[in-house]
């Protein structure tokens, strides 16, 4: 490992002993307040903790453009079910694995953690530069809350470099717009039968992984496949539901999802057969890219005398297994020989049951406003069809593609001098800051870039260790030549 890629991951490992849930960015923006200040720099935070760092520029470098660098804070907090880590408190805890840097059990919070780390890793260099500011958002991961609550006109500088991209040697240039749609049903109950019994259905073992950048890779949804299991067996048997749990995140496509239900204490076996045969049946849908599907169909300890109303559930029931899923357009440049890339799609992101409440979060993307609203609208009116309740996002307007960017010619000619080939321009279907600091700073001209990341909001996430010394070297001499 160079020295460079051991001073970046040394001060991502620092970043990552700090709790920095989405929304609950406290204490690593007081910590980021705090490395500035005990470095001299100037730094200043506004009311939801967003943190601006400025760097005078080196000697010889005080009349060029100042450039901004741009990551965000908070991290995606999944975990697998044995993991017994607590995001409020615990540290990330660090696994090399040869070329590759993982967490134990938990995301490793790269995405973006490793952009905090490059900034100050420069910030404390004495390499040549032009005046930096160092932006560091909260609540990106959640709907670009704090992009979306900067002041316009609020940085200098109008070249930014946003560090939030997965793929080192691509240069991302436009990406989509988003909105989270919530749905809800208020709950009524029946009593329970005397011969009923109370199950746990479980399905889980998927891959999940980024709602934006994973969707198009024939991922399965946890949720979705539980509400299918469900239905299966709602139409072989008399099955009444407790509750519903599944997903974690609107951006993170669930990995595991269960179900309380009620059925009659002789039709067990039944339901197990079912539950195994649906098993099998999306073990062959998704083969080739799902490995580990499960499911099971256990007693409860607990004995439950009221479920959700049989009609109710039927209809909610009916409601899921009717909602959006996945990709609902690919982008028509597929058609012309361009890559498989999503253009609309849905992630029917979490299920919860909480104090008489079905709660239902999903998150719709676009590179198109009107078809990211019309999808929207879809939703919209299929609760109200099914008598839900329902309330949609302001959302995030898409990023659209300067393909005459100066700041873009200028770091593909430094690229490709450096690294003796080109690198790939690409514009992605999940959600960068760019779009909103763009809108709030006019004339600012931005690309996004970083190093290879694999697996993002999954536990699976892991960061290639050689991508991080070349990012570092592109980013400095990228620096010198603006």
């Amino acid at each position: 490992m160079d020295v460079n890629t051991k001073k970046i991951l040394d001060i991502f490992k620092q970043i990552s002993q700090v709790p920095r849930q989405s929304k609950h960015e406290e204490a690593i923006s007081a910590w980021l307040v705090d490395w500035a200040k005990k470095r001299g720099l100037e730094v200043h935070t506004d009311d939801v903790k967003n943190v601006l760092m400025r760097v005078p520029a080196t000697p010889a470098y005080e009349d060029h453009p100042a450039v901004v660098l741009q990551g965000h804070m908070d991290m995606v907090c999944e975990k697998t079910p044995d993991s017994a880590h607590d995001f409020r408190k615990d540290p990330i805890r660090f696994v090399y694995d040869g070329d590759w840097l993982k967490a134990d059990k938990t995301t490793l919070g790269a995405d973006n953690g490793i952009a905090l780390a490059y900034a100050l890793a420069i910030a404390e260099s004495k390499l040549p530069h032009p005046e930096l500011e160092l932006l560091f958002t909260v609540d990106e991961e959640t709907g670009l809350t704090g992009a979306l609550a900067l002041k316009p006109n609020s940085l200098k500088g109008r070249i930014l470099l946003n560090i939030d991209s997965e793929d080192e040697g691509v240069f991302t240039i436009g990406c989509c717009g988003g909105v989270d749609t919530r749905v809800w049903f208020p709950l009524s109950y029946e009593k329970a039968g005397e011969n009923d019994r109370a199950m746990l259905l479980k399905i889980g073992g998927c891959k999940g992984g980024h709602s934006g950048g994973d969707i198009v890779r024939h991922r399965a949804n946890a949720n979705k496949l539980l509400v299918r299991t469900l239905w299966s067996l709602f139409r072989d048997l008399p099955l009444r539901l407790i509750s519903i749990s599944g997903g974690t995140a609107h951006n993170a496509i669930p990995r595991d999802a269960e179900a309380l239900i009620l059925i009659p204490g002789d039709s067990a076996v039944l339901a197990e057969k079912i539950v195994k045969e649906q098993v099998d049946v999306f073990r062959n849908e998704y083969k080739d890219f799902e490995t580990d599907i499960r499911g099971s169909l256990d007693k409860s300890e607990v004995r439950y005398e009221e479920a959700i109303a049989a009609v109710l559930g039927e209809r909610i029931l009916r409601f899921m297994l009717a909602y959006p899923n996945g990709i609902e357009e690919l982008d028509p440049s597929v058609y012309k020989g361009g890559p498989l890339l999503a253009e609309t799609s849905n992630n029917f992101a979490v299920i919860r049951t909480e104090e008489g409440i079905l709660r239902i979060l999903s998150s719709q993307r676009s590179q198109v406003m009107s078809a990211r609203d019309m999808l929207t609208q879809k939703i919209e009116m299929l609760a109200h069809l099914a008598g839900a309740e329902y309330k949609s996002g302001n959302g995030y307007s898409s990023w659209q593609p300067n393909w005459d960017s100066p700041l873009l010619k200028k770091a593909i000619g430094v690229y490709t001098t450096y690294f003796g080939k080109e690198p790939r321009v690409n514009v992605i279907h999940g959600g960068l800051e760019c779009g909103v600091i763009g809108g709030k700073h006019p004339g600012m001209d931005m690309i996004s870039l970083g190093p290879t990341i694999e697996n993002p909001h999954s536990p699976d996430e892991r960061l290639y260790i050689p991508s991080v010394g070349k990012v570092w070297d592109l980013l400095v001499e990228l620096l010198k030549s603006l």
